[in-house]
């Protein structure tokens, strides 16, 4: 995509969150036709097995699991920054069946408006942003809700949140 004027406005396309596309920015949590899975606790449940590779263990850190209390957001919508943690991924998984947006940018120098992705996660779907990877905080649609957030604790944990302001034009998500 070519650099657009400063001033401009760029609306982000909303692409499907699936697996291929998302790749370059971490792995789609979900249960697919070829999930691995099989049966536990005596066949009363079936495990979808290794769904995510969880990275958390660089200086020293440790595995957090904690739960993000969301509002929703109504399009369209201004995008105004976009943050990374280098030390760790960071994966959201909707706690109820909810849409959520996934706006990213490659793991690197501080993105241009022109690299920002948007994904609309289905209601079924979380998602584990590799170490790096710019991302918009957490973007609920339809109803706010609680999301499972696993990431990284410990040493440097503090500091490990980079943010960068959207400069150049405006960026909005419509619907």
């Amino acid at each position: 995509m070519p650099a657009l004027p400063f001033g401009s406005r760029l609306v982000l396309k909303l692409e499907p969150l699936v697996a291929a596309a998302f790749a370059p920015f971490g792995e789609v949590i979900e249960i697919a036709a070829d999930t691995p899975h099989h049966p536990v606790n005596q066949g009363y449940a079936e495990r979808f097995h290794d769904l995510a590779r969880v990275d958390t263990g660089r200086a020293g850190g440790h595995t957090l699991v904690s739960i993000f209390r969301t509002r929703a957001r109504t399009l369209p919508l201004r995008l105004r920054l976009v943050e990374r943690h280098v030390l760790g991924s960071q994966a959201f998984v909707p706690l109820s069946r909810q849409r959520f947006l996934v706006v990213v940018a490659p793991a690197g120098p501080p993105p241009s408006a022109a690299l920002l992705r948007c994904f609309v996660a289905a209601p079924g779907q979380g998602v584990n942003l590799a170490p790096g990877v710019w991302h918009h905080p957490l973007l609920a649609l339809d109803a706010g809700g609680d999301f499972l957030v696993i990431d990284r604790g410990g040493p440097g944990a503090a500091g490990d949140c980079q943010e960068h302001a959207l400069d150049g034009p405006e960026v909005w998500v419509e619907g």
